[in-house]
């Protein structure tokens, strides 16, 4: 795991300083409202429905048992509202059912970074200082920046890697932190990095989605994907460079955004993502970049090519932890006891299927650790759920961990032979839920429980359908499915990358949702990256857990032999999934939806 360099820590501490001289000249009235927002935001610092919301940035995942605890600390002695402001949250949600508004909480969010609903702003500095303390920020969490740069989970450890990309991924941090330019741009710029044969971090869904590779030779480079991205109009991205040299990458994505700072659109946000421009401008934005980047080279020198010293020191920082600690045992011996283990424990074999996945290392493993439960918002942990799992960090994997794409936490350097003492601790604590990759392990935004821009909400829908699906047994017959649910079309929860999508709709005031399916990620169950397709009207809230029941069980009863749910729908067709969700749907509800 990266070690923040003296430079970095300073940075970090000085940009807290700055943040409660900002705050405090903001609460005195001396600093303007619309000169303190983007300070707020240049920080992590949003205001939502009922109060604000800070995102911690945890760049490419990576973090470590200290960070963990001091997010617990967060959460429990900040993450605290006002009462009358509760009170008045309360009210508000109470009109409309039940009430999902979790406090003493962090979220993971798809980025990989945390994010706390309820911290009042006059806390704000203290929370930044105590973040600090274990270099943690909320930079390039928010604004029309270069977000934090994301990457697979198993990244440095996946069996199929070809190029570790965490050492890109830093040095791009690096980069992209100080660079005035990137700091206003039309909008928020969001990059991806893999350097495996499977695309576990959906760079086709990026505004730079980047793919590592070796050529003929041997010689390492990007593949160059530019204008991906979902909301109001969902594109993958479009291939502009087959082959980058590794070194290179820093000068082409600054020919990247030069072309998209000058054309992109300012006049229009909806429209101002590199998306927009890319679908718009075709070849012609290609030609424009290459350009761009000829003169970066040619005329300029290449300023940012990376030195080879620069990137050897980066990589060194993502070396093999110490493992000494733990028992010197084999690669062989261990997973010879660990199929005897499995053999004698049904429910640590289930474990072991749905929450282990290999390692590089023969003799390790890498294990997930599902945030998806009945009552707790998808991605949600306590302050005491993140103590305990700070505990299982340092016990059972070195110290570090990663917060994944899919809203879960990752240890990523467990032994083969300690996989069933971590699981059986793991069920103490109840972080041991066996349905990584099911139907239960689903992505969902925070939605209007908390954001003012979503048009319904996410949560009870989340936890409604998590709810009906209990029956370990009959999730592990439905198989795997990505389930995604959004409360806006701004698509913060990837519903158009879900094999089954749920968005939030307003009508008349009134909360409906969309279902699409067939939508990927990218990934190798996926098949290639693409948008889900709406089936249907839109559903109330009462009618989606039966819809959702209803298409199941088409696919249940139409599917071939050992067949996913992607790949029949794909094979299918949506007809017979529209006419499923059609009998589902309660006569008063689509009474009302034909009205509205």
């Amino acid at each position: 795991m990266y070690q923040y360099t003296d430079f970095d820590k300073a940075f970090v501490k000085q940009r807290a300083d700055q943040f409660r001289d900002q705050l405090e000249r903001w609460q005195a009235g001396k600093l303007p409202e619309d000169d303190f927002r983007p300070l707020r935001l240049q920080n992590g610092w949003y205001v939502q429905r009922y109060a604000p919301m800070l995102r911690v940035a945890v760049p490419y995942g990576e973090i470590n048992s200290a960070q963990i605890r001091v997010l617990a600390k967060v959460a429990r002695e900040y993450d605290e509202p006002e009462a009358a402001v509760f009170q008045a949250a309360l009210d508000g949600q109470g009109k409309m059912g039940t009430t999902y508004l979790p406090k003493n909480c962090a979220h993971f969010t798809t980025r990989t970074n945390v994010q706390f609903n309820w911290i009042p702003l006059a806390k704000a500095a203290d929370v930044m200082d105590l973040l600090a303390t274990v270099n943690l920020h909320g930079i390039q969490t928010s604004g029309n920046c270069i977000r934090n740069t994301t990457t697979d989970a198993l990244a440095g450890i996946a069996p199929d890697e070809i190029v570790d990309p965490r050492p890109y991924a830093e040095i791009l941090r690096q980069w992209t932190t100080l660079h005035p330019e990137f700091a206003f741009l039309p909008r928020k710029f969001k990059i991806a990095i893999t350097g495996a044969k499977e695309d576990r971090a959906a760079t086709g869904w990026h505004d730079v989605g980047l793919h590592l590779l070796k050529n003929e030779a041997g010689e390492v480079g990007f593949k160059v994907f530019v204008g991906g991205g979902m909301g109001r109009t969902p594109v993958i991205g479009t291939v502009i460079r087959e082959f980058l040299p590794w070194n290179q990458i820093m000068n082409y994505i600054e020919a990247i955004v030069r072309v998209y700072n000058e054309l992109g659109r300012r006049d229009n946000k909806y429209k101002a993502r590199i998306k927009i421009l890319v679908k718009a401008e075709g070849q012609a934005y290609i030609d424009a970049v290459e350009e761009e980047f000829r003169q970066i080279v040619e005329v300029d020198g290449g300023p940012h090519t990376v030195p080879q010293a620069e990137f050897d020191r980066v990589a060194a920082m993502f070396s093999t932890p110490d493992l000494s600690s733990h028992p010197a045992v084999s690669a062989e011996q261990a997973n010879a006891e660990l199929l005897q283990q499995v053999a004698a424990k049904p429910a640590f074999a289930r474990w072991v299927q749905r929450n282990v996945h290999a390692h590089a290392n023969p003799a390790l493993r890498a294990v997930t650790l599902s945030f998806k439960r009945v009552g707790q918002a998808p991605g949600d942990a306590t302050g005491e759920q993140l103590d305990a799992l700070a505990d299982l960090v340092d016990v059972f994997s070195a110290g570090e961990a990663r917060v994944t794409h899919d809203q879960n936490v990752m240890l990523p350097w467990v032994h083969a032979s300690e996989l069933y003492a971590l699981w059986q601790k793991a069920k103490e604590l109840g972080l041991a839920s066996t349905n990584v990759a099911l139907l239960t392990d689903m992505i969902a935004c925070p939605g209007g429980d908390f954001c003012a821009l979503a048009n319904a909400r996410s949560l009870p829908i989340a936890d409604a359908i998590t709810a009906r699906y209990q029956d370990l047994d009959e999730l592990d017959d439905i198989g795997e499915i990505d389930l995604h649910i959004s409360g806006c079309i701004n698509s913060c929860g990837h519903h158009h990358s879900g094999h089954i999508g749920i968005l939030g709709v307003d009508k008349d005031g009134k909360e409906w949702y969309q279902v699409t399916l067939g939508g990927s990620d990218g990934s190798t169950l996926s098949g290639n990256a693409v948008a889900g397709k709406v089936i249907g009207p839109s559903f109330s809230a009462a009618e989606v857990p039966d819809v959702i029941e209803a298409v199941l069980t088409t696919y249940r009863d139409l599917r071939q032999p050992g067949e996913h749910f992607i790949d029949a729908v794909r094979r299918i067709g949506l007809d017979p999934f529209k006419e499923a969700g059609k009998a589902a749907r309660h006569p008063v509800e689509a009474e009302e939806e034909a009205l509205a």
